[in-house]
């Protein structure tokens, strides 16, 4: 019957109104009976449709009993599905509405007590108190079923924001998966491209040479697809994300990728300040990320004559200090779009840097040449 709440009330209808027929044709005679039939449908019936239209139920319900009133037949049990109508109301309208339909129903009590009572005072009280009753009962069940349906909604509307969270989480997570695969594929290629440049310019005439410059465009792709299938992987769905848990590049390998930079014909020499501290693997990744562009960009833009690329990291007391320079032709960096408002490779960068409350500045050194400088907080120990 939870099923199809409409068949239970059809059935309790159905068997109000056949029980109240053969009522009306024993105690009341001297009416036709087709008048109590048509008394009775109109106190019955109107129950069926009482969860869809609770007010419109009570008030065919109430003019019924209203018109029996003025015919001036006795009250039959049918009569009492007006007590039924109030609860309706009282549990599906509002405090006023509802109250008003008891106020109805308590004149109807007055009416019937005028009519046919033969103890007024103790019978108007009994009605009355049914009334109050059913009134408080039906508004008490209608305010419980509010609640347990706004904490539903609650729970739904938690649940849609627990998704659209989970949605953007994964979002910024693609997103950083895509910096980390612009930085491994600029920086690797930009070594691959100079090393294979330089093979083929000493293949004949310096062997020895060649081959290293071979050996290191090897090196360097085989280390680039290692991190490129270890970052796609994170992006296939619904698949194992075993080399997602390799270990993430930091501070510690600084030393190897400066390493490998210099072997590729780039003259960058690292120094570190400060004592150093235990940083969050996030925020020593974004370090590495930001020294490894900022050598891709001066490796691309710099021009041939760098003689010196400095890395330095500085550990002070609330801050770690970044910074790169070198001495080629700063000035024209800005102007090829890799400067202050261009590139993604420096878009990148600021972003890493601001996830961790820090900044960068970029641009060309008086003297020549070209900086980049970050900054990013650090908790006080």
């Amino acid at each position: 019957m939870r099923n199809h709440p409409r068949v239970a009330d059809g059935a309790v209808a159905g068997a109000v109104f056949l029980y109240s027929l053969p009522i009306q044709v024993a105690y009341a005679p001297e009416h036709p009976p087709f008048v109590g039939v048509v008394l009775i449908a109109g106190l019955c019936a109107p129950y069926v449709f009482r969860r869809d239209r609770p007010l419109a139920t009570f008030a065919v319900m109430a003019l019924t009993a209203f018109a029996q009133w003025l015919l001036g037949v006795m009250l039959l049990p049918a009569t009492f599905m007006l007590f039924f109508g109030l609860y309706n109301a009282a549990a599906r309208c509002g405090r006023w509405v509802s109250a008003a339909v008891a106020a109805i129903v308590e004149i109807g009590v007055v009416l019937a007590v005028l009519e046919w009572g033969a103890d007024p005072i103790m019978e108007l009280f009994t009605g009355t108190a049914l009334v109050v009753s059913v009134w408080i009962w039906g508004y008490t069940i209608g305010t419980r079923r509010a609640y347990l349906a706004s904490l539903e909604e609650r729970a739904v509307r938690l649940e849609r924001e627990r998704d659209n969270q989970a949605q953007i989480a994964a979002a910024a997570e693609r997103a950083r998966i895509a910096r980390d695969i612009h930085d491994v594929v600029s920086h690797s290629l930009s070594v691959m491209v100079v090393q294979a440049d330089g093979a083929a310019y000493s293949l004949r005439g310096q062997p020895d040479r060649a081959e290293r410059a071979l050996a290191t465009i090897s090196d360097t792709g085989r280390t680039a697809l290692t991190e490129m299938r270890r970052m796609l992987g994170v992006l296939r769905d619904g698949e194992p994300e075993h080399d997602s848990y390799a270990p993430q590049p930091g501070i510690a390998q600084l030393d190897q990728l400066v390493a490998g930079v210099r072997r590729s014909g780039l003259p960058v020499h690292l120094t570190v300040e400060g004592v150093p501290r235990d940083l969050p693997a996030g925020m020593e990744l974004a370090v590495y990320r930001i020294v490894q562009e900022a050598l891709t960009n001066t490796r691309k833009h710099a021009g041939p004559n760098v003689s010196r690329v400095r890395v330095r990291l500085r550990y002070g007391q609330d801050v770690l200090e970044i910074r790169i320079r070198d001495d080629g032709r700063g000035a024209a960096v800005v102007h090829s779009g890799s400067g202050a408002e261009g590139g993604h490779g420096l878009v990148g960068m600021r972003e890493r840097a601001a996830a961790y409350g820090g900044s960068i500045r970029t641009g060309p050194r008086a003297g020549g040449g070209f900086e980049i400088a970050a900054s990013l907080p650090l908790e006080a120990e």
